[in-house]
């Protein structure tokens, strides 16, 4: 059985609404899997919590996550496993603060690199163990290409803050600052080391303990445990939920761009060049990820996530309402604006949607381009035509009348009636007068006129 065009077209908009309803609920499922990513508590068990990503936005998410379960746990030790290469200072300040106001005694156990803000994250523990090999260091500040930042008002910010983390358990502070300072001179009396102008100091495992920046060098979590007398007690690892892993990626800077160039350009295409489906379902995908992963990092509050879903909404009344655009833009507002309120940072998730509009700008006018006749414009313009495999019969041409003769059988002034060929024709002269009962002759046929000249 062969759909009609009519029913195909209703199909497709039946599916369409339910993937789109479908899609609206997805900053939803993540709250669910987060419920049930805690384990069961165990009290005085020793709590491995894995550092072992960029810091950014989503593993401040799940560190205050594990970090609340450990003290709802009464765990008698938390085990910062880390090893990053480091990541946004806003957010390892935000961490940072977190370790420092734990209930429950921490340890940084740096299994790999505490580079950069890792390094930072590491001073804020209670202790510091490494594993050999491992490091400790380089916290200079470098832009998103790697360049190294020489403003030094963000230069002394960060060095204090460094150097603050270290006071708090009794370091020595210059080696804080000459991580992240590659213009102060430090001296390291029990390494015989000098770090000189333009160097920033990075220790290894060995060093770190002569400088006192390691207490302990161990290989296991296991041997962690029993250097703080915890050998007896259960060992709990951690781990993030599926719905953290998607957050962590979904909420890089770049990944979250990324999601906004797609999900306004799947928007705007379905918008200005309807009847597709799948560039709308997949904008929906990428603004129902964006907001998944603000609203599992816990920036996201209800209010965003009403708004958010006010504009997707907006957009299925789109898709079936007629509104001239005026449903799609009022949806499209409201998802921005749900975007923005959901952000950690306001001004960089500003930042990333005015860079996401002019990238989704160009690819939406190619797009539009290469399917102009698609375009939401033709719903103004008359494109039916009246040809005869649609049933219409076209006028019968009049080129036939052509030199053929008759008579006038009324008065022509220019106009009137004549029987060219047995039949009464509407007929018209030059200019000239002609009376009634004169012989005539077609001399031409445009369109409804038939043309006659007398015939002397």
């Amino acid at each position: 059985m062969v759909l009609s065009r009519q029913a195909r077209t209703g199909w497709s908009s039946a599916m369409r609404l339910v993937l789109l309803i479908m899609l609206s609920f997805i900053p939803l499922v993540g709250i669910v899997d987060g419920v049930r990513a805690a384990d069961s508590p165990s009290a005085g068990s020793v709590y491995v919590i894995p550092v072992q990503q960029t810091v950014q936005s989503g593993l401040a998410s799940f560190l205050d996550r594990a970090l609340k379960e450990a003290e709802e746990a009464k765990a008698s030790l938390v085990v910062l496993d880390i090893d990053t290469p480091g990541g946004r200072l806003d957010t390892a300040e935000e961490i940072g603060k977190r370790i420092r106001g734990s209930s429950v005694p921490t340890v940084a156990f740096v299994s790999g690199k505490a580079a950069s803000a890792g390094a930072y994250l590491a001073l804020n523990a209670g202790d510091i163990v490494m594993t050999p090999g491992s490091t400790i260091g380089a916290a200079m500040i470098v832009d998103g290409l790697g360049n190294a930042v020489e403003n030094p008002k963000l230069v002394s910010f960060w060095s204090a803050e460094m150097a603050a983390a270290a006071q708090i358990n009794g370091r020595e502070p210059a080696i804080a600052v000459g991580m992240v300072d590659p213009s102060r001179v430090v001296e390291m009396k029990e390494i015989g080391e000098t770090k000189e102008t333009g160097q920033i100091i990075s220790l290894s495992a060995d060093k770190a303990l002569q400088v006192g920046y390691a207490d302990k060098l161990a290989k296991t979590v296991e041997e962690v445990a029993a250097w703080k007398g915890l050998s007896d007690r259960p060992v709990i690892e951690i781990k993030p939920s599926i719905a953290e892993r998607i957050s962590t990626a979904v909420t890089s800077p770049g990944m979250a761009t990324l999601l906004l160039i797609i999900g306004i350009a799947g928007i705007a295409i379905e918008f200005l060049v309807p009847g597709f489906g799948v560039p709308g379902i997949i904008g929906l995908i990428s603004f129902g990820l964006y907001f998944f992963g603000q609203s599992i990092a816990g920036f996201a509050g209800m209010e965003a996530l009403v708004v958010f879903l006010i504009g997707i909404g907006l957009l299925i009344l789109e898709v079936f309402i007629p509104s001239f655009g005026i449903l799609g833009i009022l949806g499209i507002a409201a998802l921005a604006f749900g975007i923005t309120m959901g952000a950690y940072d306001t001004g960089s998730a500003l930042q990333s949607l005015g860079i996401a509009f002019l990238v989704a700008a160009v690819i939406v006018i190619v797009f539009v381009y290469i399917f102009r006749k698609r375009g939401i414009w033709n719903r103004f313009i008359l494109s039916d035509q009246l040809t005869t495999d649609k049933g219409f019969v076209p006028q019968q041409s009049r080129e036939q009348w052509i030199g053929q003769e008759g008579l006038t059988t009324s008065l022509l002034r220019p106009s009137g009636m004549a029987d060219i060929g047995g039949q009464r024709l509407d007929v018209i002269t030059t200019g000239e007068y002609i009376e009634k009962g004169k012989p005539v002759r077609v001399v031409s046929a445009d369109g409804t006129r038939i043309v006659v000249k007398e015939i002397n």
